[in-house]
């Protein structure tokens, strides 16, 4: 077991389906991991309860100072409803529970905290552009749900601003979009950004392409988002390459819209769980194409560097790097 007598920071990634814990030494750019345990978020369960499940396995002998949880929904005065779960998380009762300082963030905001710490292979190019060390860095995400942050410049130091971007108007750009926005309208009342860029989104693409009708690919209904990227990607159902071709333009032009809102000079970055699932799609010219098509800002965002998330538990590493600062 690691043995360690500095102060340690305790990193949390809550999502509505899995629960990531990590024990991180301080370091002035990159924390350093010492421990990482996933859990499901389980209703039957708590925060706090797995918290400190994972504090008596993995945490024997070590000494957290401060923690960080990054939690998928808002917070609030640091209380946090998961948008999709019925976990309630309150930092000021888990701060006495663990004998130290607790922050809730965003997922996605704790997600722009490690921009600053990703080296060159946790990232894929797909735009080079021409960086701006001291520019604002965005960061998108989509996964069960859709998130959006920026991390700025501060007097020289990184702040991540939290969002609920995804909860904003999807504004559709073309014929099927439109379709696709009578047909969010009619179930939901409203059509989201993350009705379209996220798991289920994916779904509806594969809705609106097939007409409802029967999909010769769809073998598991249980994970309708995973079947439609594999038959997408190996084309071995049209209608299936379709809705992935409309989900990556769409993702890509809402990329694009996060990095004028936030004038990402730093680079905008993919994260979440679905960009590293269809990596070749976001590399079809399409993507770039969709990215840059905001006349009369095409030619600043082809100097916007667009990259990739692929290291695993970016998010995690994030949190940790958001907590680490209360140690300073």
């Amino acid at each position: 077991m690691h043995t360690s007598t500095s102060p340690l920071v305790l990193a949390a990634d809550v999502g509505a389906t899995k629960t990531l814990l990590g024990l991180f030494e301080p370091a002035p750019r990159r924390p350093r991991q010492i421990a990482e345990r996933r859990y499901e978020t389980d209703p039957a369960s708590t925060l706090d309860a797995i918290v400190m499940d994972f504090l008596q396995t993995a945490g024997q002998g070590h000494q957290v100072a401060a923690a960080a949880f990054g939690v998928a929904g808002p917070v609030v005065a640091q209380v946090a409803q998961l948008t999709n779960h019925s976990w309630t998380i309150d930092a000021n009762r888990s701060s006495r529970i663990l004998g130290a300082p607790v922050q809730l963030l965003n997922d996605v905001e704790a997600l722009a905290y490690a921009l600053d710490a990703l080296d060159a292979d946790d990232v894929l190019t797909l735009q080079a552009g021409k960086p701006r060390p001291d520019g604002t860095m965005a960061v998108i995400a989509a996964g069960t749900g859709l998130g959006q942050s920026q991390l700025v410049r501060v007097g020289g130091r990184p702040v991540a601003c939290a969002s609920e971007g995804g909860h904003a108007d999807f504004a559709p750009r073309h014929a099927r979009e439109d379709e696709l926005v009578r047909r969010l309208r009619l179930q939901y009342g409203r059509a989201t950004v993350e009705h379209v860029l996220s798991g289920p989104g994916l779904v509806h693409l594969h809705q609106l392409t097939h007409q409802d009708e029967p999909c010769s690919a769809a073998t598991d209904d249980l994970d309708l988002a995973a079947t439609v990227t594999a038959a997408g990607l190996e084309r071995r159902c049209d209608r299936c390459h379709e809705a992935l071709t409309l989900f990556v333009s769409a993702y890509a032009s809402e990329a694009g819209n996060l990095a004028l809102r936030a004038l990402a000079a730093g680079g905008l970055f993919i994260g979440g769980g679905i960009a590293p699932r269809i990596l070749p799609a976001l590399q079809w010219p399409g993507f770039l194409d969709a990215f840059r098509d905001k006349p009369p800002m095409s030619s600043l965002l082809a100097d916007v560097p667009v990259h990739v998330i692929v290291r695993p538990a970016a998010g995690l590493l994030g949190a940790a790097a958001a907590g680490q600062r209360h140690l300073r």
